[in-house]
């Protein structure tokens, strides 16, 4: 019988029990709650287990909290017995952290292995959370998990960085207005995660680089036409240029605010707000600069049966990684629109930090 899920189901299922605040167990002996989504019944419920319970954070998050990051990439902060949850909160989210500067002191771990805790910190941010988990050492992870009716699931699966098989589900004609001669095709992956997409202006000659772009996701800059990016303005800037050509394909990647989420960009707006720049918020909330996998916009257009591409972009970081993952980027064709009093500053911060050409 297969009806059982097989590993990559049951890393689904642990996403969404994290977002919903359910904990799943991981193999090898730990019980992970998301500290976004724990709740006060939860938190008893976990302190009165034997073992001490330990907040993970990466490093990023444990240098704006002072804490030494002793496992390199990550800190292993000890709940305090009295801890509660509007603690637990205000270590994972840094939202008041100029109004409450003072979280400490706080004791870090520094023995033992971590790779537990990393592995939950991993299954925390590809559930588009804070990156941000309570984590207690358990004796029998399977017992663990099946008296409680938990998603188990081993640890290092978690940390798997392969590229999840994307399957083409559908493409239809979808005239525009560029060009009343394109197709939207559907890509899904197998492990659960967003879709992703791809239109197709024109007929592109498969033998030929063709014009071409990797464009994440921006909800904000997209639909409603947000003045602190620049993305709506390159989304159909570079739409009208392939319909000026006749041809292109424009990837449309469902990965949000560089890959955290559109949650997470919305609490990396309210740092820039109290004047962090756009690295610094993603930094003080836990993530890298940028989170986005570029190995999809690649495996997408060798799909669609493409092997070199001229690719739109001011970002030199794309051009390598289209490279690595061997689709040929013969030019790198600029795309400098959109600037404006807003986004000044974000964009000057792009080009400092990021190595954008602007």
């Amino acid at each position: 019988m297969t009806f059982a899920p097989d590993i990559t189901e049951r890393l689904a299922r642990a996403r969404a029990d994290l977002r919903m605040g359910v904990p799943v167990v991981l193999e090898g002996g730990a019980v992970v709650l998301a500290a976004e989504t724990l709740d006060a019944a939860r938190l008893a419920d976990l302190r009165s287990l034997r073992g001490d319970a330990v907040l993970a954070v990466t490093a990023w998050r444990a240098q704006t909290l002072k804490a030494a990051a002793y496992d390199g990439d990550l800190a292993r902060i000890v709940l305090p017995a009295d801890a509660t949850l509007a603690w637990v909160r205000a270590i994972a989210d840094p939202a008041d952290d100029l109004r409450s500067p003072m979280k400490g002191p706080l004791k870090v771990m520094r023995e033992g292995p971590a790779e537990l805790h990393r592995a939950a910190i991993a299954l925390t941010k590809a559930a588009r959370l804070l990156p941000a988990a309570l984590v207690l050492l358990v004796d029998d992870a399977a017992i663990f998990a099946s008296t409680h009716n938990l998603t188990l699931v081993p640890a290092n699966a978690a940390m798997d960085t392969e590229l999840s098989p994307l399957n083409p589900i559908i493409s239809a004609r979808l005239p525009l207005e560029v060009s009343e001669k394109s197709r939207l095709h559907i890509f899904r992956p197998d492990d659960g995660a967003e879709e992703h997409y791809a239109i197709e202006i024109g007929k592109p000659d498969r033998t030929k680089p063709v014009l071409s772009r990797l464009h994440s996701a921006c909800f904000t800059g997209d639909l409603l036409g947000s003045l602190k990016c620049d993305c709506g303005p390159q989304l159909r800037g570079a739409l009208a240029q392939m319909g000026e050509e006749g041809a292109g394909v424009l990837l449309y990647l469902n990965q949000e605010g560089r890959g955290i989420g559109l949650a997470n960009k919305m609490r990396a707006y309210s740092l820039q707000d109290q004047g962090f720049d756009t690295v610094e918020a993603n930094h003080r909330l836990g993530f890298e600069d940028d989170e986005r996998d570029f190995r999809i916009g690649a495996e997408i257009l060798r799909r669609m049966g493409f092997a070199s591409v001229r690719l739109l972009t001011n970002n030199p970081a794309k051009v390598d990684r289209m490279n690595a993952c061997g689709i040929t980027v013969t030019e790198r064709v600029p795309l400098k629109v959109g600037e404006n009093a807003h986004n000044h500053a974000y964009l000057a911060t792009k080009a400092a930090k990021s190595g954008h050409l602007l």
